[in-house]
């Protein structure tokens, strides 16, 4: 048996379920390819899928292996798949991406543009689907005030530029002096700190009220980011990190604010990620966005993301190294 290094988790719990250990190398059916793995993607929904969260969502067998895609090269192909692939840079999303080989269904995957490399394509596999995903949802006129709430995680970051190229004037919102500086230099127009009392209203007090607002946290942050939005303005959550807020239907009618959770229809069909993801990876290859990559581990270290993610200590995109 050929086998491969891989990150599993046996049962649920803290970061310390997540265990190195050899696997059997997947091998290529038809329709398929397998890529070696240079760079895995670390989100938070993996923290929680590893404490046994979204079960209902996300139905797991134990054990299993953590991660949702990256970047590398093909190394082989099944039947009917043409061999051309081998030897490409791509990126793809899948389960299983904490392993140094991956099995993915050969229209799923994307070329990676010459000059990025393998961590700035890992850096989108699910951030930038999401970003772009966020920013064509909605039209976003020249000059309208628009929030970014976690501002400077991996799809915030993204978010909060994608909409300064609309024309918006973003309000970036994070927590404490690094971020802040991080969403000025992405081109934040007003920065607050959300530990703060009251910063809602300083949002209000300086832009009359946001006509849109973008919640990437959910929980408390995001019932306050609400506060924020204008009568007759958006707010869009699509945060898991605590919960998705809870807005209650009759204010949100009585202020004229329309409430849109945009993960209530489930993820995208893979035709559109795939779109999604070729259209991220241009912006890149053209310098018109700029994956925020603040912290990279060792496969072996997957834990230590995992408690980086949780303590809210990270700036930007998390990566594993394979």
């Amino acid at each position: 048996m050929v086998a491969v290094r891989a990150v599993r988790v046996h049962e649920f719990g803290g970061p310390e379920v997540l265990r190195a250990e050899e696997v059997p190398a997947p091998v290529a059916g038809p329709g398929q390819v397998v890529v070696g793995v240079e760079v895995a993607d670390v989100i938070f929904l993996d923290t929680l899928l590893r404490n046994g969260w979204g079960g209902e969502y996300f139905p797991l067998t134990l054990p299993y292996v953590p991660g949702g895609g990256g970047a590398g090269h093909v190394l082989s192909v099944g039947e009917g798949v043409d061999p051309a692939w081998v030897g490409r840079h791509v990126i793809s999303r899948g389960p299983g991406g904490y392993a140094e080989q991956m099995l993915f269904p050969a229209e799923e995957i994307v070329a990676v543009p010459d000059g990025l490399g393998s961590a700035e394509a890992a850096a989108l596999v699910h951030d930038g689907v999401t970003a772009l995903m966020l920013a064509r949802r909605v039209e976003v006129e020249k000059d309208d005030w628009v929030l970014v709430a976690a501002a400077t995680g991996g799809a915030g970051s993204l978010l909060v530029q994608l909409l300064r190229d609309a024309g918006a004037r973003v309000v970036a919102a994070a927590r404490g002096e690094r971020k802040l500086a991080l969403s000025r230099e992405l081109g934040a127009d007003l920065a607050v700190d959300y530990s703060l009392d009251g910063w809602q209203n300083r949002v209000r007090d300086a832009t009359g009220g946001v006509s849109l607002a973008f919640d990437g946290a959910g929980g408390l942050l995001g019932r306050a980011v609400f506060e924020t939005v204008a009568d007759g303005g958006r707010f869009v959550t699509y945060g898991t990190s605590d919960g998705f807020a809870d807005i209650d239907p009759d204010l949100a009618a009585r202020r004229q604010v329309h409430v849109d959770n945009a993960l209530a229809a489930g993820p995208p069909d893979p035709a559109t990620v795939r779109a999604l993801l070729t259209d991220a990876l241009t912006l890149t290859a053209q310098g018109r966005l700029r994956p925020v990559i603040g912290a990279t581990y060792p496969l072996a270290e997957a834990e230590k993301a995992h408690r980086s993610l949780e303590e809210r200590t990270t700036l930007g995109k998390s990566l594993l190294l394979v």
